[in-house]
């Protein structure tokens, strides 16, 4: 393990997609999503103990989730968890753990990454990790992990790259970014292959992307840069709590990787799946004969290729249906198309609209 090596984990959105399971008090990062008996944070967190020590690990997450984040990583300290007052998308987030991450050690080299991503391989995960700490420990490079598709999907964004490798490691300079495209798009995009699923793992050194922002996000950078000599301090909250409100809310592509020219990528496949919404944790997750995912006491009569989950004090009985999500949290009950998935989000909203916060 170099002692350089930094990770910082992402973990402080709401994950409206997967409501009414992902709720505001208790988002997926803190479920049991995979049935493996660890949330989401745990199994990230567990993943990144084969690249680094517990004591170089990192939470991003919002003030209202530090006890959360104690409760489920209890090797970590507070000085270890870094609370956003307000949610303003990845770029400031990501600036604020540079700036800290700069201020513990000036040749902070490190991995920032979402909390809720489903891994299959974790030793393949991990080598194309250290296949990326080398190259950005040697180069003022701002790389990510690109995921090599095996499906035209319309859900994630996309990277291309330019077709010719910079070192022996497989990594490529970044031609461009693309948001999320329609059916066709993404089709010709899988037929040309030079396109890769871009899955928000990041890897640079922390001089290196603070650079980017005093050039690419000046606004983030006067704002943050102020607490230079409060950060890894007990005044660093308080500067925050003040500051951080104040920045921009975008992400960390629009900010800087689709403006920055020292961006590369490495094309993986270790079984990815950003988890979402309800239909990406039905692709990955074990079925029945007939295509159901359940999870609970189910019984079922003539149903297909639903997926079902249901406490585990209540018995749950479906029949003559199919294609659908059967969400049963006690206190909330979604019966929806498990092809009309995205919706979700604005239904949760219409919910809160209608019926007040407790519901979301």
């Amino acid at each position: 393990m170099n002692e350089h090596t930094y990770v910082a984990i992402m973990a402080g959105g709401v994950g409206s997609r997967f409501w009414p399971a992902s709720r505001e008090d208790k988002p997926k990062q803190f479920l049991d999503i995979a049935g493996d008996g660890r949330s989401l944070l745990r199994m990230t967190f567990d993943r990144f103990l084969k690249l680094t020590s517990a004591d170089k690990i990192f939470i991003v997450t919002n003030g209202r989730y530090r006890q959360l984040v104690k409760d489920h990583l209890p090797e970590v300290t507070d000085q270890q968890i870094l609370c956003e007052p307000s949610r303003n998308n990845t770029a400031p987030s990501v600036a604020y753990t540079a700036f800290k991450l700069h201020g513990i050690d000036p040749e902070a080299n490190f991995v920032i990454a979402p909390s809720d991503a489903l891994i299959v391989n974790d030793t393949l995960f991990t080598a194309n990790i250290n296949k990326a700490l080398r190259f950005t420990a040697e180069n003022d490079a701002l790389l990510t992990l690109g995921i090599s598709p095996d499906a035209p999907h319309t859900g994630y964004g996309y990277i291309q790259f330019l077709d010719e490798q910079t070192n022996t490691d497989d990594v490529y300079r970044v031609k461009r970014f693309t948001e999320k495209p329609d059916l066709p798009t993404a089709k010709s995009f899988l037929k040309s292959g030079d396109y890769l699923w871009n899955a928000g793992i990041f890897i640079w050194r922390a001089r290196t992307i603070l650079d980017a922002y005093e050039q690419h996000a000046p606004e983030i950078y006067a704002l943050l840069s102020q607490g230079l000599d409060r950060y890894n301090t007990d005044q660093e909250q308080a500067f925050i709590d003040e500051f951080y409100p104040q920045t921009p809310s975008i992400s960390v592509d629009y900010a800087i990787m689709e403006n920055a020219d020292n961006i590369y990528t490495i094309p993986a496949q270790f079984g990815w799946s950003d988890l979402g919404a309800w239909g990406a944790l039905y692709h990955e997750s074990n079925k029945d004969k007939d295509g159901n995912v359940l999870t609970g006491r189910v019984v079922l009569e003539d149903t297909h290729n639903s997926f079902i989950r249901g406490p585990k004090d209540k018995l749950v009985v479906v029949g003559g249906v199919d294609d659908l999500l059967v969400i049963d949290e006690g206190d909330v009950l979604l019966v929806y198309p498990r092809n009309r998935e995205q919706e979700i989000k604005a239904l949760r909203a219409r919910v809160e609209e209608l019926h007040g916060e407790g519901y979301v």
